[in-house]
């Protein structure tokens, strides 16, 4: 069993970092993280690897989303190609890039899983190219359907490439009602990264049609509440990577941080 590195996912901090980028990096690296996970950073990955350098951190995994060809960006701009997202991965550091969202109606249907994987193993094939490695971040919705009688993340795992990465959220699988222990037993060395998330197991809200508030999740410090994290992180030997992330927490959110840095460490995780 190896041991992951410990990493925290930049979305947690977005609102330090949209008031103040270095103070908010600084803070990170005053909890004796060295690694994060970047999300957003496609048209500013220079800028944003020489101020992660400034404070003695790197990315070496990300978030993008390249799985959805047919979106466009916030102004309404084509999104980014493939490559431009992949070389802009490269400038940044990162060696996995995780899709971190794909629409809850993809997931209802059998014949978009069967796209959505081969859309993502499409793109291992173009991220080879540029020494990169690609995978999936989860949320809730890709559990909550049956397809020909398999659990809809079941059947997509089993039509991806051996060379595809998974990133398990353990807070999100557990709301799409899945045990994530078996879940991480089942998918083995395909886990490549898992992001270390607590609090009360919620139900789904992506396939309800109702509005997503972040602070409906009631997220907390790692360890303190209904998330499996201990033996989720048995479970996943093969995981390079232990990300601490928030989606919403009610407090201070550099001391939520520094409570999931002190459970990991507490657990030989660094």
């Amino acid at each position: 069993m190896s041991t992951p590195r410990m990493s925290v996912q930049l979305y947690s901090v977005r609102h330090a970092l949209e008031a103040d980028e270095d103070a908010a990096l600084g803070r990170l690296a005053a909890l004796g993280l060295s690694k994060v996970e970047a999300f957003g950073f496609v048209h500013r990955a220079g800028e944003l690897a020489d101020a992660l350098a400034r404070h003695g951190l790197s990315a070496p995994t990300g978030h993008a989303g390249f799985l959805s060809p047919e979106r466009a960006t916030a102004d309404g701009a084509p999104a980014p190609t493939l490559d431009e997202t992949f070389r802009a991965a490269r400038r940044l550091g990162v060696e996995i890039l995780f899709d971190p969202f794909v629409p809850a109606a993809r997931w209802a249907d059998e014949t978009e899983i069967a796209r959505t994987a081969g859309l993502l193993n499409e793109a291992a094939k173009r991220a080879a190219d540029h020494g990169l490695r690609v995978g999936y971040h989860n949320h809730s919705q890709e559990f909550v359907h049956t397809v020909a009688g398999v659990n809809a993340f079941d059947r997509f795992a089993d039509l991806l490439a051996p060379e595809v990465a998974l990133e398990i959220d353990l807070f999100w699988a557990s709301a799409g009602g899945y045990d994530v222990v078996s879940l991480l037993n089942r998918l083995g060395s395909r886990v490549r990264a898992l992001h270390v998330k607590d609090g009360p197991v919620i139900d789904d809200p992506f396939t309800s049609g109702a509005p997503f508030d972040a602070a409906d999740t009631r997220q907390v410090p790692a360890g303190r509440g209904e998330i499996p994290l201990d033996a989720s992180l048995a479970a996943a030997p093969d995981a390079e990577y232990a990300v601490i992330e928030f989606d919403h927490y009610d407090g201070d959110i550099f001391e939520g941080i520094a409570a999931g840095v002190a459970y990991l460490n507490g657990k030989g995780i660094a």
